[in-house]
């Protein structure tokens, strides 16, 4: 097949990718702080609404706050829906989210340029509050269009202020009264598919631009309250403190040792302590534990692990611990219908070979159709094609991350590499929403 679009899709891509870079850009750190319902929230809403208009796409904010932009009646059912977020971790990468949102657009002047036709309905979807950095969960906009956050649950998630969702959404200017489930929403999407920057290095590795996703893995958050005694730090003999972060030290090195046993993955990457004074012991100090692996039963091993270490610790130091589980989701095995359809499309022009499927290592095997020769690849990271998935097809693409860094301001994708997913992308939606 041939892109005469091409060219235009890369000018539009780098004209975009431009424009949007310096919006919540951090000046010390680099790093990115588009919170969700903040001021830089606001201003990449306005980039994405002034995206659509300038295609003559309808804009439209559902009642979670997502924001669509639509091509062809939505109410006709069967709609082909493309895009990701916009929204940052604390000092975040430039490509998490936004790379899915600019090569939505940037695939859709691609396909303009080949004079496609659509036939079925299509649109660009800005999903909100993805990462949770400043409510505590992830993907808070596509939970709620599935149903899995509730109208209750989200009106008791809180900032680090105090500021409650509801508070956030309408100081931002949206009206918090109408969010919930959004199933007739969802019922006229016959396809979503996210692109994504690749969050490890095994496209990098083996020398792929693009790859797609066969599944996320399950994951969730565990907080760990070591509770001891406050006292001085100068006065108190070694032998007669009570103190909570030695237990919390050791399960932390606890926690890297079970994950490498299990070959999953494991880290406390928030802390809270109180008093936290340099001159004090703690009385409390509140880890919180990210754990993940390439299957349910390796996970409840891992997390079993690390709370009995973290038990026998606490109880040979005098401290009381607590375990909660504060958010969980199963494994996402993307559909494999819509899956090997995206592969079938990306892989026809490869030639003689086998599609390659690779594990997080990024070793390569051979599986599936003679005349694939595409990558697909499991991911330990969260995504809303994932939640969306109990409700509707999803699929992911990825593309190469040279780094293999992520949530971090050194994030990077080569602009090529960029532009070979937004025409991986338009490939996609053109096998599955064109004529």
């Amino acid at each position: 097949m041939t892109h005469d679009g091409t060219a235009t899709a890369a000018v539009s891509f780098h004209e975009m990718w431009r424009d949007l870079r310096p919006i919540g850009r951090h000046p010390d750190s680099g790093g990115y702080r588009r919170f969700a319902w903040t001021g830089a929230d606001t201003d990449c809403r306005a980039w994405f609404q002034a995206q659509a208009e300038a295609r003559g796409l309808v804009h439209e904010l559902d009642r979670n706050g997502n924001q669509w932009a639509w091509l062809g009646d939505p109410s006709a059912g069967d709609a082909v829906v493309t895009g990701s977020h916009l929204d940052s971790v604390p000092d975040g990468g430039a490509f998490d989210g936004p790379l899915g949102v600019v090569s939505s657009f940037a695939a859709l002047d691609e396909l303009r340029g080949r004079d496609a036709r659509f036939t079925k309905p299509f649109a660009i979807v800005n999903f909100g509050d993805e990462e949770g950095a400043r409510f505590g969960l992830a993907c808070v906009g596509s939970r709620l269009a599935a149903g899995e956050l509730t109208v209750e649950q989200a009106h008791r998630l809180t900032d680090a202020d105090g500021i409650t969702l509801p508070q956030a959404m309408e100081a931002a200017g949206h009206d918090p009264d109408t969010i919930g489930p959004d199933p007739e929403r969802l019922a006229r999407i016959g396809a979503f598919v996210e692109l994504h920057v690749e969050q490890g290095r095994a496209l990098d590795l083996t020398g792929d631009q693009v790859g797609v996703a066969s599944a996320i893995w399950p994951h969730g958050r565990w907080r760990f309250d070591f509770r001891g005694e406050a006292n001085h730090a100068g006065t108190t003999r070694l032998v007669d403190r009570r103190d909570p972060m030695l237990s919390y030290a050791e399960t932390v090195l606890a926690a890297r040792r079970e994950a490498q046993l299990a070959g999953a993955v494991a880290t406390f990457g928030k802390i809270s302590v109180e008093p936290n004074g340099v001159n004090a012991i703690p009385s409390l100090v509140r880890g919180w534990l990210d754990s993940r692996a390439a299957d349910q039963a390796t996970l409840d091993t891992v997390v079993h692990g690390i709370e009995k270490a973290a038990r026998e610790y606490a109880d040979a130091h005098g401290i009381h611990l607590d375990v909660v589980r504060e958010s969980f989701t199963p494994v996402v095995e993307f559909e494999h219908a819509l899956r090997d359809e995206i592969a079938r499309v990306l892989g026809k022009d490869g030639g003689e070979g086998k599609q390659r499927k690779r594990g997080e290592q990024g070793k390569a095997k051979d599986e599936g159709s003679a005349d694939l020769r595409v990558p697909v690849l499991g991911t330990g990271a969260g995504h809303d094609a994932g939640i969306l998935s109990g409700s509707i097809p999803t699929a992911m693409l990825f593309v190469r991350n040279p780094t293999g860094v992520s949530h971090s301001p050194a994030e990077y994708a080569a602009e090529d590499d960029c532009v070979a997913g937004v025409t991986a992308l338009a490939d996609v939606l053109e096998g599955l929403a064109c004529k």
